[in-house]
């Protein structure tokens, strides 16, 4: 540095001072406005700091007290340094950019180690040679060591919880598999992830023990998620049935998505049973325990229904005394049939045929007996229970009405061969008879006189529905009720093959 006059180096060292203060205070101002920078009496001094520290390279002072001067300037400059981090990493990056609140324990911790460093470096490199200082030197990393072994659970949660900030694994509202257990995430702060099982019981488990898991997302990236549930089925069944049944099952469960569809799969050979597993879709976990509830219901009732065992142990004797529940069945059947038009033209013997030769099934609350629009050739009688009757109208199913036990439905099918014109749903427990065609064919065959009053019931019927009766003349109603008498007559002939 060349040599000034004492005049013009005094005079070069004030503008420096000067010059250096102002530039750096309108640095501050214009990061505090434009960006938001929280400067506040720490960037102030470190503006005087800087603006004295130039001043005394520039006037030549000592080197020992620009030493000291330059330690000052080092620490100060944390303030500027904290100031940045809590601006444009906190605020603007987690706060609006990810949507993650910092709390205000970490901003505190990051600033302390902030100045920490800047600490030590002013002591190791700025006072290296001062004797007087080497104990300090020397207690301040023992004190940094047993620091580190005090903190090293807390500041491993930290980290672990930025970790999770920054990767986002789960959010708030996300179903993770934790051991054995299913979990909802209710809160992810520094120190922990806290989550709720569907038994209402709260998990907090540390950020540091959570990261050295396999973290099993239900809900990403998608909520749409798969589950799996095994059924033990009895050895005699054939695997085809049992699965199709598995199936009607599950698809009739409320919660089960329809796509993807649902898949059953044979799994193991047991000593006295068959092992199934049925793969199923649903939307949201929350609704776990009482989609199984309802998928394991409806398979007890589908396999009532086909006549599918459960597996019971080798050494237990299973007794089935079947015989007085299925009389009390024919007697309530006889007593409804007996008043049921459609079956007049029978006798006796022939009414208790065609109930020996139906079938009793079983309907668990909410399955559908008959669906509207699918094919069928059977009628039902309703022995036990209530069910609702819908109708599907632009695409909004209609209530239209309730059968009760005694009531009969589904006899255009059986007589005609015509898809179902609405949808039975059991309201409750339902047992329902139901006659098939075969029966009723046998029957028909042998008193040819039943099809022609079966016809004009039917006819009859048909204009009832219509109306015909009452708004039209007794000529035109009488023409029309020939017509449809001649069309049933030729339609149950072709149906039965009479």
């Amino acid at each position: 540095m060349l040599a000034l006059a004492e005049p013009q180096r005094a005079f070069a060292t004030v503008a420096v001072f000067i010059a250096t203060f102002f530039v750096t205070l309108s640095l501050g101002r214009v990061l505090k406005r434009r960006a938001g920078v929280p400067f506040g009496i720490f960037f102030q001094l470190f503006a005087l700091a800087l603006a004295f520290y130039a001043a005394a390279w520039v006037y030549g002072l000592d080197m020992r007290w620009r030493n000291h001067v330059g330690a000052a300037l080092t620490l100060l400059s944390t303030g500027v340094v904290i100031a940045l981090v809590d601006r444009y990493l906190w605020d603007l990056y987690y706060e609006q950019r990810r949507q993650t609140v910092i709390p205000k324990f970490l901003r505190e911790l990051v600033a302390l180690v902030i100045f920490l460093i800047a600490l030590l470096l002013v002591l190791s490199i700025g006072y290296h040679a001062e004797s007087q200082l080497k104990w300090l030197l020397s207690g301040s990393g023992v004190a940094a060591i047993v620091l580190a072994f005090a903190t090293q659970n807390m500041l491993g949660g930290v980290i672990a919880g930025m970790s999770l900030q920054i990767s986002r694994p789960y959010r708030v509202g996300d179903w993770l598999q934790v051991g054995e257990r299913f979990a909802e995430v209710m809160e992810i702060n520094w120190r922990s992830t806290r989550l709720r099982t569907n038994d209402a019981i709260y998990l907090d488990i540390p950020n540091n023990e959570i990261v050295r898991q396999t973290i099993i997302n239900l809900h990403y990236p998608q909520e749409l998620h798969a589950m799996r549930l095994r059924v033990g089925v009895d050895q005699t069944c054939a695997p085809n049935k049992v699965k199709d049944a598995l199936m009607h099952a599950t698809l009739h469960a409320e919660g089960v998505q329809e796509e993807p569809a649902p898949k059953v799969y044979l799994i193991d050979f047991a000593d006295s049973w068959i092992t199934y597993e049925i793969k199923f879709w649903m939307l949201t976990h929350r609704l776990y325990n009482e989609i199984c509830d309802a998928i394991r219901t409806n398979i007890w009732y589908e396999f009532k229904r086909q006549n599918i065992k459960l597996p019971f142990p080798i050494r237990t004797l299973e007794i089935n005394r079947r015989a007085p529940q299925s009389q009390e069945e024919h007697s309530r059947a006889r007593r409804i049939l007996e008043t049921e038009p459609l079956f007049a033209c029978l006798d006796e013997e022939q009414l208790l045929s065609l109930i020996h030769d139906a079938r009793t099934s079983h309907f668990g609350r909410g399955e559908r007996i008959i669906e509207q629009g699918a094919e069928g050739s059977s009628m039902f009688v309703l022995l036990d229970g209530t069910a609702q009757v819908s109708v599907l109208q632009n695409g909004t199913a209609i209530r239209v009405g309730t059968l009760r036990a005694g009531d009969c439905f589904g006899e255009m099918s059986l007589l005609t061969g015509e898809k179902r014109t609405a949808t039975i749903r059991a309201e409750h427990d339902c047992e329902v008879l139901e006659i098939s065609k075969r029966a009723m064919a046998d029957l028909l065959k042998e008193s040819p006189e039943c099809v022609e009053q079966l016809s004009d019931l039917l006819a009859r019927r048909k204009l009832e529905t219509e109306d015909l009766i009452k708004d039209a003349a007794e000529a035109t109603a009488k023409a029309k009720e020939r017509e449809y008498q001649a069309n049933f007559l030729r339609r149950l002939r072709g149906f039965f093959e009479i």
